[in-house]
């Protein structure tokens, strides 16, 4: 199963094949040339990331929000300030190397854009953040026979924001948003087995069933991402998601802020087996 999915924008008129056979690097070069898809299904094995890159003043206070709050928030690597070069992907650039941007001042989304080395230039104090993504365990999911509907769709996940409080830290605060899959009651044991084994990029669900008690009202009107595909029978399981940086934007109101595009993540060159315990 390739699981590809729609190229959405392509500044260079090229539409190359992006699937799970795609290596992080080939993932990030046609980024670079102006392809906007979402990761979903792309790059089979690699770990991939959230990213959010706030000015040094809240640094602190956002890394004591990501400790306080790991199940949102697994951290996989912290830049130094100005620094655009991560280190678990080789030769990648943060400004170039996501396929969407989202641009934030004061908690207000005012640009989204497929490069930010413009908008970097303006900011030499940026630390930027990355952080776990549940794309990572979803080729683990599959290869264990359990459908992941939205990469066998060539959509985007559904994503929803959530009435579960994270815990405030500093000058941030928010709701935990969650990523949701429709899964078969007799593979519900198995989902949660699977993503256990990942805490670094999530882990196991925080609720399963029942939306309303997370404060969720019609799963089919995600607040990001595509709306859910559910087959007959399929239980909404819901893991934390790496969106709930963005929401934390949104409630706490930093001076700017950039974050991926939900559902855009940053390919890493980690496989993702380095992160199972």
């Amino acid at each position: 199963m390739s699981g590809v999915a729609p190229v959405e924008h392509n500044t260079q008129g090229i539409a190359p094949v992006l699937d799970a056979n795609t290596t992080p690097q080939e993932a990030r070069e046609a980024f670079r040339r102006g392809v906007v898809r979402p990761t979903c299904g792309i790059a089979r094995g690699f770990a991939q990331a959230n990213m959010i890159a706030l000015p040094r003043e809240y640094a602190f206070d956002f890394l004591l929000f990501t400790q306080r709050n790991p199940k949102p928030c697994p951290i996989l690597e912290v830049l130094d300030p100005g620094n655009p070069k991560p280190s678990i992907a080789a030769g990648s650039d943060i400004r170039t190397d996501i396929p969407l941007y989202r641009v934030w001042e004061h908690g207000e989304l005012v640009d989204t854009c497929s490069d930010i080395t413009d908008i970097w230039a303006q900011h030499d104090d940026l630390v930027t953040f990355l952080i776990g993504c549940s794309f990572t365990f979803e080729f683990p999911l599959m290869e264990a026979g359990i459908p992941v509907h939205h990469i066998e769709a060539g959509r985007n996940v559904p994503m929803y924001d959530t009435s579960i409080a994270c815990k405030p830290a500093g000058r941030f605060s928010s709701t935990m948003v969650v990523s949701m899959r429709g899964i078969q009651p007799d593979r519900i044991a198995d989902a949660v087995r699977i993503s256990g084994y990942y805490p670094s990029v999530h882990g196991a669900p925080v609720w399963v069933g029942e939306p309303e008690g997370i404060g969720i009202a019609d799963v089919q009107h995600p607040d990001y991402g595509d709306p859910p595909i559910m087959e007959d029978g399929d239980i909404p399981v819901f893991w934390a998601c790496g969106v709930t940086p963005q929401a934390a934007v949104m409630a706490s109101k930093p001076s700017f802020a950039i974050t991926h595009a939900p559902g855009h993540m940053f390919l890493t060159d980690i496989p993702d087996r380095s992160f199972m315990v």
